[in-house]
């Protein structure tokens, strides 16, 4: 045996899985290292598709590299902060100051902080399904468990808040909304959040609103903020610039908090000892803040004829016309979960199919099943690609599709 083989690592590894960066993205690594050409639509990455960042933003961090070398405030630069709360203030969250507003290295970051914050041992936190799995493992790794509320394909992937107010116990501390969703694209409706904020009211609970994807839109569909649904409940918004400014790699996020009377209380408390102990965000990333949100440039993508809007609906277009596959067209964000019908043909489970479309077709996609408690059948794809490359990607699911049909279509049936 050779020396440490014997070393324990944490139990509670053991209950989280990361489909976006899993075993399957290290064999389409492998594939391509061995000179396969892989098509990779599993991770929402606008650099990645050449879409490139407002030179504004870009300037702003790169101006002022000299005096970015040093740790800035624990909560984030000052001027930083001003910027989020001002941006808040703007969409109706009229009570948000600068103390109110953490910055971090990405939602990610403060994700889990804020679940450290919350939860402890056997606390719960209701959590949609379909979900972003980061946050699911994040409430593992802080000692809690994860208790999914359904969100309905047929009723386009809303949740009923009767349903989950039917999963509340006296162990659930806090309540999660994506919105707009990942992986759905789902825009929760206002009538949705304000069941989804009485729920919360009335059982005491902290809401999370992860609302990364707020100025991804399409169709006209308006996005309502949750805090502003529920001034009078502690509410948690997440947001940053990875999506909204095309710089995940910059890795720049913030929380506002609202709904807590007064600087003075427990979760402030507990937010301000956990950003203390990572010293500080990216210093040079907070430098894009203020610049970014001056900078509005993804309503011209997602308006119809831009190109967020067109490369959407290309895909959704390629699906449709697939027989036995359904997409509830996304209105936000950029995924498409379509869900291919089992009966039209011999497939095992989501991860099965992943894994048999990379293999035999060189396709990257997540499977549904890695996503949450989700019916079997669907996939996450990215809708950021170049409309080229969503047309390969379609020709060959379509391909992988064919070879496993159980019967023709009937004439006139999708």
């Amino acid at each position: 045996m050779t020396a440490h083989a014997d070393i324990r690592t944490s139990r509670k590894l053991s209950r989280i899985s990361y489909s976006l960066r899993g075993p399957l993205a290290a064999q389409a690594e492998r594939m391509r290292a061995a000179g396969d050409d892989v098509l990779a639509l599993n991770l929402g990455d606008p650099a990645a598709y050449g879409l490139a960042p407002s030179p504004e933003v870009v300037h702003a961090v790169r101006d002022n590299l000299g005096r970015s070398c040093g740790y800035s405030p624990a909560q984030g630069l000052p001027a930083a902060r001003e910027a989020v709360a001002r941006h808040y203030r703007a969409k109706g969250l009229d009570t948000v100051g600068s103390r109110d507003v953490y910055l971090g290295n990405g939602v990610s970051e403060l994700a889990a902080l804020a679940l450290h914050a919350l939860l402890g041992p056997r606390d719960q936190v209701l959590v949609p399904a379909p979900d972003y799995p980061m946050w699911t493992a994040s409430a593992v790794l802080a000692g809690g468990s994860p208790v999914h509320y359904r969100c309905d394909e047929a009723s386009a992937w809303f949740p009923d808040p009767a349903d989950i107010a039917r999963r509340v116990t006296d162990r659930t501390r806090a309540l999660l909304v994506i919105n707009p969703n990942n992986p759905t694209g789902a825009v929760w409706p206002p009538e949705i959040l304000d069941g989804i904020a009485d729920v919360a009211r009335r059982h005491r609970l902290v809401l999370l609103a992860d609302e990364i994807y707020a100025d991804h839109l399409y169709d006209g569909v308006p996005h309502a903020p949750l805090a502003t649904r529920a001034p009078d409940v502690p509410c948690l918004t997440f947001g940053g610039l990875s999506k909204r400014s095309r710089i995940p790699g910059y890795r720049m996020g913030w929380l506002a908090l609202t709904g807590c009377p007064g600087h003075e209380n427990a979760l402030t408390d507990a937010l301000d000892t956990l950003t203390s102990l990572r010293l500080c965000p990216n210093v040079p990333a907070q430098r894009a803040v203020e610049a970014a949100l001056r900078v509005d440039d993804t309503t011209a993508l997602t308006a119809p004829g831009g190109e967020l809007c067109r490369r959407r609906d290309h895909l959704c277009g390629l699906l449709d016309g697939i027989s036995g596959v359904r997409t509830v067209k996304p209105r936000g964000a950029f995924y498409a979960f379509p869900r291919i019908d089992r009966g039209r043909y011999r497939l095992a489970d989501d991860e099965s199919v992943a894994g048999g479309l990379l293999r035999e077709e060189g396709l990257f996609v997540v499977p549904g099943s890695g996503l949450g408690p989700v019916p079997p059948g669907h996939l996450r794809i990215v809708t950021l690609a170049p409309t080229e490359m969503l047309t390969e990607a379609v020709t060959r699911l379509t391909r992988f599709l064919h070879r496993r049909r159980t019967r023709l279509p009937i004439e006139g049936e999708r």
